[in-house]
């Protein structure tokens, strides 16, 4: 298990204040050297702000831009590998095409576009408007690479660490939460287990040890500097090797392969087990399931027996959605927007937070190998986007008002 990212969480201000880079300063050293010192492993360290539509409201594109390339150098000159900037917002629709300019100028800053408001709903405009975004990042890359950088966010709330959803509530203090790289503990409780009642117990003594050791730890920087520790988001990260591959630790299970039937119980199973560990969470603390970063994901998916029909339904029982998933490059933003309507409405109805970080891939048809070359990435085949473009209803100027199902 390791700490795939200490997500720091503030407001920089506008101008960008002084007294906020030696804060996030003050604490880059003090949280590295803290979780190090305990012999954990800390990937990366990282920044989100609030919303960038609300501190930075009234700015031009080009001042936008120029803002973010600032926070950037400021950041990454003290040791931040990646920084978010926050959802564009159904309540300011021009947020939404600022971000493939801003994405495009740009090197380690990350944004995201709410799909949902939680008083009105699935907004049909931040659906459609998110589609475009995607269309329009997929050719600033050959590989696609550039919607690395987006997530669409359907009923996400602030706090959580992982990238591209990480934001900062702005009526919050600074804080800091922890995203982990730990589907090896799935895959080391599973494999040695011989009923699902021994596997739940097995992980859920793994996850509440290292949940301990970490709170602690977190607990102890909280009190040393001040800035408020917020929890863990548990959701069994993999890395693109069998060894930590969450896709092969539902495989111990019983099923032949992700995909066959019976996969969804296992997806249920595993998510329950995490529900159930004792620790402070935050974020989805659920089951992920990115296909490119996890080797067993992406060769079933370079198979055909995973499919994005497949991943939507596993999200109604997971944690987070869909994430990095290979797509057509001539899919176009109403194709793309089919399937955050649907995500959207699942987050609503289900009342969870879900994202998708598709990846049109430029040049390349479903079948086509992937070629990136990126550690965190294992390469796979081009999955197919099936249906037409939505029309009807769909077009409209307002919002699919869906209320969370009542049990």
């Amino acid at each position: 298990m390791k700490i795939r990212s200490v997500t720091y969480f503030d407001d920089p201000g506008f101008p960008l204040k002084d007294e906020f880079v030696q804060r996030a300063d003050l604490f880059f050293r003090q949280a590295k050297h803290r979780f190090q010192s305990q012999d954990y492993e800390v990937q990366t360290t990282r920044f989100a702000s609030p919303p960038f539509p609300l501190f930075l409201k009234g700015l031009s594109t080009s001042e936008l831009i120029a803002y973010a390339q600032d926070l950037e150098e400021a950041l990454t000159g003290i040791g931040y590998e990646y920084i978010s900037l926050g959802p564009a917002l159904t309540g300011h629709p021009e947020s939404y095409s600022r971000i493939p300019d801003l994405i495009q100028n740009t090197s380690h800053t990350f944004f995201s576009g709410s799909l949902t408001d939680p008083e009105k709903g699935l907004s049909l405009p931040a659906v459609r408007a998110c589609g475009e975004i995607i269309s329009q990042l997929a050719p600033q890359d050959p590989n696609g690479f550039s919607n690395l950088y987006f997530a669409a966010l359907g009923n996400v709330p602030a706090g959580g660490p992982f990238f591209p959803a990480a934001y900062q509530d702005p009526g919050w203090g600074p804080g800091f939460s922890l995203a982990l790289e730990a589907a090896d503990l799935a895959l080391t409780a599973f494999s040695k287990a011989d009923d699902f009642g021994s596997a739940r117990a097995e992980l859920i003594r793994l996850m509440e040890k290292f949940g301990y050791r970490l709170t602690a730890a977190a607990e102890g920087l909280e009190q040393s500097i001040g800035v408020q520790y917020r929890g863990i988001d548990y959701s069994l990260a993999p890395f693109p090797e069998n060894e930590r591959s969450i896709g092969l630790a539902l495989e111990k299970t019983g099923l032949n392969k992700i995909g066959d039937l019976g996969s969804l119980a296992a997806a249920a199973f595993l998510a329950d087990t995490i529900d159930r560990a004792d620790f402070r969470r935050t974020g989805f603390s659920g089951l992920m399931l990115p296909i490119l970063e996890d080797s067993v994901l992406a060769d079933r998916a370079a198979s055909g027996n995973l499919g994005i029909k497949d991943m939507l339904l596993y999200a109604t029982v997971c944690g987070t959605g869909l994430d990095t998933v290979p797509l057509p490059g001539d899919a176009s933003a109403a194709q793309l927007s089919a399937v955050l309507f649907d995500l959207g409405a699942l987050s609503l109805r289900l009342d969870k937070p879900l994202t998708a970080r598709l990846m049109p891939i430029p040049g390349k048809i479903a079948g086509d190998k992937t070629s990136f070359d990126f550690p965190f990435f294992a390469n796979s085949r081009v999955m197919e986007l099936p249906g037409e473009n939505l029309g009807g209803f769909f077009l409209g100027d307002g919002f699919l008002d869906l209320k969370k199902r009542d049990h």
